[in-house]
């Protein structure tokens, strides 16, 4: 894939538009509005598959949700997702890739720790390297639910960051993600985080593309919108690319 595509790094929040195979454990605590602690293990992500040249597969299994309060802990939803490369020009072809992905989330929650239905989650993801040390990036993208809409209405995240390769091992981002919501409960709002992250690369100094390495990661979502429906989400990951 470095052939036809940057050689980024998959960020903390934000969908990444570049086709990666990987396993991906994550773990979130957070602070509801209500200021009840709760942590996510899972955090909806899992394991993704290059299936061809252009596409790739992603299976998420259900995190465990723990709320540390009168609500029942549980299992969340189960999602899977595919994504296809539409354009993308490596480093030395002009650094860029488009993709679209479509998601499609199972209703699998247990204690309602989950959705109500199923929905559906469309996404345009776009990237450009910008010399040799930043990157940008954005997507856009909705959920869709397939019934229930006045009860759990609709939302349309964008997303958008930039990326400094610091050093062979280092990566510093800094993402934003908003979240515009459409019927439901939350008919009207918007809720906005900004997001800064850092990566570690652990790989040998004889490392090739077509070798495996690990990654260590963490980050803050912090509300930057009167209405939010959590506050400082500290992520906490390592990912195996191979």
């Amino acid at each position: 894939m470095t052939e036809v595509q940057p050689s980024f790094i998959t960020p903390l929040v934000e969908s990444d538009p570049r086709l990666v195979q990987f396993g991906r454990v994550s773990v979130a605590h957070q602070y509801t509005s209500s200021g009840t602690e709760t942590v996510n293990y899972g955090n909806v992500h899992g394991l993704g598959i290059i299936a061809a040249n252009r596409y790739e597969f992603d299976v998420i299994q259900p995190a465990y949700i723990q709320h540390n309060s009168a609500a029942a802990d549980g299992f969340g939803d189960t999602t899977i997702s595919a994504k296809a490369r539409i354009v993308s020009g490596n480093a030395q072809h002009g650094n860029y890739i488009v993709s679209a992905l479509l998601g499609h989330t199972f209703a699998t929650g247990s204690y309602k720790n989950g959705a109500l239905t199923d929905s559906f989650s469309p996404t345009v993801a776009a990237a450009l390297g910008i010399k040799k040390r930043f990157d940008v990036e954005s997507t856009l993208g909705g959920a869709m639910p397939t019934g229930k809409i006045a009860a759990q209405g609709r939302s349309i995240a964008w997303n958008a960051l930039t990326q400094f390769h610091a050093n062979p091992h280092v990566w510093l981002e800094l993402e934003n993600n908003a979240t515009f919501y459409f019927s439901g409960s939350h008919d009207g709002k918007m809720q906005n985080f900004v997001t800064p992250a850092v990566f570690y690369v652990a790989r040998r100094s004889s490392w090739k593309p077509t070798h495996p390495f690990w990654i260590v990661n963490g980050g803050m979502q912090i509300a930057t919108s009167g209405f939010h429906t959590c506050n400082h989400n500290l992520i906490a990951e390592t990912r195996l690319i191979f």
